[in-house]
């Protein structure tokens, strides 16, 4: 009997009966490997299958939740490890994704067992040099040094962890299909099994997955919807600080996350990231704006910088560090438009001190006045914090929970607060100056007297 073959992505899992040179879906060039087709065997008809009820007549459990230890990674989860549940943690090389699970072992295997930690990249000796520099070291941290999927399930099987690691599932590979490790049906396919052994057993597993130079996770994109909850481990590796981000959690909120720092015994958390966001900013110089970015729950401090000076070049730059690109365009020309600040001959460098990335609008009036203050070269007021959304009209939009973001800029001893006037309106008054400002030349009078 022959056996049937397909070409499939490596990058999206496209699959096409013959080889291309492009893949149709995600556009990768040379990216289709030839892998095996394995039929799947299904229950039949008449086979036992559960049968459907109502959503009120389903029993009602209890949430319990595994606490592992590390404050700042049981936030991002929503509160703590829920048994049964499979985890993903992506991120760049060396940025702390093994670091991270192995502290969080430690503290497990204190509190709940036995816990299995395979490695499939490093040999156990590695893995307990490792552990030796993080002062990891205890009878009930178990480690595996396997790529066989079925070796790994053997052992979980027999030794019954209370929490399991794969380290990284790119390695791991299964004797049912003869592609190589790290193609799409290895990953798949291993995920699955993975899968089934935490529903089954109920035993949380943490599975490590490599990223690709767009930073998306390696693999197909089906094993981010396989899984239930996926992490993403941000930063840069200049920088001390590490952002634990949460896209996906059935447990939990998405978007929560958590604020870490590289030491020299590991990764610690950080109980207030605004005070350390902020801790080397300079007073009194232009082109400096303090803004609040609500991240999940937790409202964050963050200075934007920003640099104005004549280009040298026909077309002048346009430069963003941990902001959009294309958002800073499109504000500039609000600026030149409505306000009249003429910025076409001037190369824009705008930079989110610490390592951090902004995401939400609420930051765009902070990028708008650090930009005009460098560019008349008028410092704010060191003590002020600005934030508000920016319409192409030059209108300032209300922000979502401005009350979070006030109590924390008054917490760290900012006396006066500019927001959009429409969220002026529904806050009360408190120890801080608020001002409210409902278009862009408002703000431009109240900053810099124009």
């Amino acid at each position: 009997m022959k056996l049937k073959t397909i070409f499939a992505c490596q990058k999206c899992g496209s699959q096409s009966p013959k080889w291309l040179g492009k893949c149709p879906d995600c556009g990768s060039w040379n990216s289709m490997a030839e892998e095996a087709v394995i039929k799947q065997t299904h229950l039949n008809s008449s086979g036992d299958r559960s049968r459907a009820v109502p959503i009120c007549d389903v029993p009602a459990q209890a949430e319990t939740r595994v606490v592992s230890g590390i404050g700042e990674l049981d936030r991002v989860l929503g509160g703590g490890i829920v048994p049964g549940s499979l985890v993903l943690i992506g991120g760049d090389p060396g940025i702390g994704k093994s670091t991270l699970l192995l502290q969080a072992m430690l503290n497990l295997a204190a509190s709940v067992g036995p816990v299995l930690y395979v490695s499939g990249e490093e040999s156990a000796s590695q893995t307990r040099l490792r552990g030796e520099r993080l002062g990891v070291s205890h009878k009930g941290l178990l480690v595996l040094a396997e790529n066989s999927l079925e070796a790994i399930l053997a052992q979980a099987a027999s030794l019954k962890p209370g929490v399991m690691v794969v380290d990284s599932i790119q390695t791991v590979w299964t004797s049912a299909l003869e592609s190589a490790p790290g193609s799409v049906s290895q990953v798949r396919e291993s995920a699955g099994k993975l899968m089934l052994l935490a529903k089954g057993s109920n035993i949380p597993i943490f599975i490590v997955g490599h990223v690709t130079k767009d930073g998306s996770i390696a693999g197909p994109r089906v094993l981010e919807h396989m899984v239930d909850t996926v992490l993403y481990f941000e930063g840069d590796g200049s920088h001390p600080f590490r952002i634990l981000r949460a896209v996906k959690n059935r447990f939990g909120s998405t978007n929560e996350i958590g604020v870490f720092e590289m030491k020299q015994e590991g990764l610690c958390g950080v109980a207030n990231p605004s005070e350390l966001f902020l801790s080397e900013r300079p007073l009194g110089v232009s082109g400096s704006v303090v803004t609040t970015s609500l991240e999940g729950s937790r409202p964050l401090l963050v200075e934007l910088q920003a640099l104005v000076t004549t280009s040298s070049y026909g077309v002048p730059r346009r430069t963003t560090i941990g902001v959009d690109h294309n958002r800073l365009a499109l504000l500039v020309a609000v600026l030149e438009k409505k306000v009249g600040l003429h910025l076409a001959g001037q190369d824009i460098f705008l930079n989110a001190a610490g390592g951090v990335r902004l995401n939400e609008p609420a930051a765009d009036l902070a990028m708008i006045m650090a930009v005009a203050s460098s560019h008349l070269d008028k410092p704010i007021d060191p003590q002020t914090v600005v934030l508000g959304e920016v319409g192409l009209a030059g209108e300032v939009r209300a922000v979502t929970q401005p009350e979070l973001r006030i109590a924390e800029a008054e917490k760290l001893g900012f006396s006066t607060c500019v927001i959009p006037s429409g969220s002026k309106k529904r806050l009360k008054k408190g120890a801080i100056r608020i001002e409210g400002v409902a278009s862009v030349q408002e703000a431009m009078h109240l900053l810099f007297n124009l």
